[in-house]
């Protein structure tokens, strides 16, 4: 049990359980549960809005399912190789997922390999695909932050911010709250993805494109006021470089380029509702 506190907010003395409910000895954490929570609504969302995308929705579940299994396992493999340390001597938590230890990078990668293997034996172009599912994986990070509020972690360095956190395991001081940070920029950005893709949206791979602009930049910057992050084995130019800081601002780069060089592509997309592949994908069921 942790009592939260955002003293700037006049939220003062919230009891936190991390724990939703036990069977018999067996407890189920409310991590866990928002995490599913987020997924489900990633997946709903992009079932029912396939057909905007231009995706057609019996191949787009193929990928979903194969991509939520490969997320799950690229998601846990990415934490556990960089702290290897500790789970080389404590090799039966590797696959204890119930309290955490789980990174988003290692998820996205996972679903990627999973869902665009999947998308290839479907038949099925890849940008669109990459268009909804990354639209969708916005709405499950914003749910799914809220896990480390429940766990209370994924924090920040000591601040006097009206938004800081107060808690047992920020050791009785205020710290950026990380986790309500990036559930607020995802959730703003899906919204703005949404309206991009209905009013906006020139061609396929686009909505793909924002995202990793979108995601990347807030997570640089976001990545760098966290106390537990993940580092590099090793150190560059005589720093420990954090690796999911390295990678978003590698995915802001690339992101930029790919819309610049893009940047006068059209397929025609604009203000266009797609409503072809959405009635095969009925017949079919």
């Amino acid at each position: 049990m942790f009592h939260v506190s955002f003293p700037g907010l006049g939220i003062n003395d919230l009891p936190i359980n991390r724990v939703a409910f036990s069977i018999g000895s067996f407890n189920v954490y409310w991590y866990g549960i928002l995490i599913a929570a987020g997924l489900l609504l990633a997946v709903t969302y992009a079932y029912f809005n396939a057909h905007r995308y231009d995706v057609d929705r019996s191949k787009l579940m193929d990928c979903v399912i194969v991509g939520i299994i490969t997320s799950i396992i690229g998601a846990r493999a990415y934490y556990v190789a960089f702290k290897w340390d500790y789970f080389s001597a404590h090799p039966g938590e590797i696959i204890d997922i119930r309290d955490g230890g789980i990174a988003i990078y290692g998820a996205i990668i996972g679903a990627l390999i999973g869902g665009l293997t999947m998308a290839k034996i479907r038949k099925h172009k890849f940008l669109p695909i990459l268009d909804i599912t990354m639209t969708g994986f916005l709405i499950g990070q914003a749910f799914g932050r809220w896990g480390n509020f429940f766990n209370q972690e994924a924090f920040g360095t000591e601040t006097n911010s009206i938004f800081r956190m107060v808690s047992e395991n920020t050791g009785g001081v205020g710290v950026h709250p990380c986790f309500l940070y990036e559930s607020v920029w995802c959730a703003v950005g899906f919204v703005f993805l949404f309206i991009f893709n209905r009013k906006f949206q020139k061609y396929h791979g686009q909505v793909f494109y924002l995202y990793l602009v979108w995601y990347g930049l807030e997570r640089t910057i976001v990545e760098g006021l966290r106390t537990d992050s993940l580092y590099l084995p090793f150190k560059m130019f005589g720093y420990d470089v954090r690796v999911s800081q390295a990678l978003s601002l590698i995915l802001v780069i690339v992101g930029v380029i790919l819309l610049i060089v893009n940047r006068k592509k059209d397929d025609g997309m604009r203000g266009r509702t797609f409503t072809t592949t959405h009635k095969k994908s009925k017949k079919r069921g």
